[in-house]
């Protein structure tokens, strides 16, 4: 099996789920107890707390546990939304952001908002020039993801950022789910963002787990009202377990980076060469300011569900676009906003690389692949 789609999620690390096996079993109690087994959990969900902040460079008590990128971005952009509503009631989010923020959008739009859409240029990166022109003294929230989940295009958050930073009053959100560990955290976590979501099983931690990281003395309302965990800002008694393979899948993600980067990068460089070969063929990922791990193509008249499982009959595992969009029959949302025409664009192949594959995958993939091609003569 040679497995593509690590953009959607990836393996865990068998010493992760070695970590979440045995918090699960030895350390049950419940963080919120008084009694010792609640303290010993406490301990433990601290320390994971420690970690995570220490890998980012930020202070433990700016990291909030969730369920998951979705959790955090509904979390962020609902939150600031309602917290600052007396303020004003403008948001801005770019126009290729994931699902789980675009949705949250266009819901505050039906509750009384105004939502605008940063534009793209046609290589997928937003136009500060244009998201300035947008900004109004109600503008509240400015949300733009760091890397884009379907091309791999590297947003300009140091521009935003410097757009943004003679404008306190509003918070400015960065999706990080797809960058952690793939690109350097000074890309994306810069002085200026308040608020970033991230999601454990995108770099070999466990589903269900994420984390959201809001600087000090920002105020947001939160999602989940109760018994006050997560310092009153997120109720619900916390994935101890989840958590704490969380820290360790980090850590370990985290060591191999630049290893990572390294590997991944000369794989896609050896698939857009091949790929390149062929007169049918539309690339849509570049390298220059692209996550070294992200390629998606097209091929001209296939639709990228033919292509994904003419792959799988095969044992290759890719993804058409986001794997949420794909299983909700959607188009690649990314490559409309880039101008690209809607036939071309439900051509879409995204390969997804991460260092457990190697060079004898990718040249497998591209043997198939001419296989693959030929037998799509007709079509094309």
């Amino acid at each position: 099996m040679i497995y593509l789609d690590n953009a959607a999620t990836t393996r865990p690390y068998p010493e992760v789920l070695a970590t979440y096996a045995e918090v699960s079993t030895k350390i049950w109690g419940n963080p919120s107890s008084l009694h010792s087994l609640g303290s010993q959990a406490s301990r433990i969900l601290q320390a994971s707390r420690q970690q995570i902040a220490d890998l980012l460079g930020v202070m433990p008590q700016e990291i909030f546990f969730t369920s998951g990128g979705t959790e955090g971005d509904n979390w962020v952009i609902k939150g600031i939304a309602f917290e600052k509503a007396p303020f004003g009631k403008h948001i801005i989010v770019s126009d290729i952001e994931h699902p789980a923020v675009k949705e949250s959008a266009l819901w505050l739009a039906t509750q009384g908002f105004d939502v605008d859409f940063a534009p793209v240029d046609r290589q997928g990166f937003v136009n500060v020039a244009k998201l300035a022109a947008l900004l109004r003294p109600d503008t509240t929230l400015v949300s733009v993801m760091a890397v884009n989940n379907e091309i791999g295009s590297i947003q300009p958050i140091q521009a935003i950022s410097d757009l943004l930073e003679d404008k306190p009053t509003i918070s400015f959100h960065v999706d990080g789910v797809q960058a952690l560990a793939k690109i350097p955290t000074a890309d994306y976590l810069t002085d200026r963002v308040d608020f970033a979501t991230f999601s454990s099983h995108k770099f070999h931690g466990v589903r269900g787990v994420g984390f959201t990281y809001i600087k000090n003395g920002k105020k947001i309302m939160p999602l989940l009202t109760g018994g006050g965990q997560e310092a009153g800002k997120r109720s619900t008694t916390e994935n101890l377990a989840g958590i704490a393979a969380t820290a360790k899948a980090l850590r370990m993600a985290m060591k191999e980076q630049v290893d990572f980067a390294k590997k991944t990068s000369q794989m896609k460089q050896v698939l857009i060469q091949g790929l390149g070969t062929y007169k049918d063929i539309t690339i849509f990922s570049g390298q220059e300011q692209f996550a070294p791990h992200i390629l998606t193509f097209g091929v001209k008249g296939v639709r990228g569900e033919v292509l994904l499982h003419a792959f799988e009959e095969y044992d290759i595992y890719v993804s058409t676009t986001s794997a949420c969009s794909a299983k909700a029959g959607k188009s690649a949302g990314t490559l409309l906003s880039m101008g690209i025409q809607p036939q071309l664009a439900t051509t879409a192949v995204r390969l997804s690389l991460d260092l457990e594959n190697d060079m004898s995958q990718i040249e497998q993939v591209l043997t198939t692949f001419k296989m693959i091609y030929e037998q799509t003569k007709k079509v094309r």
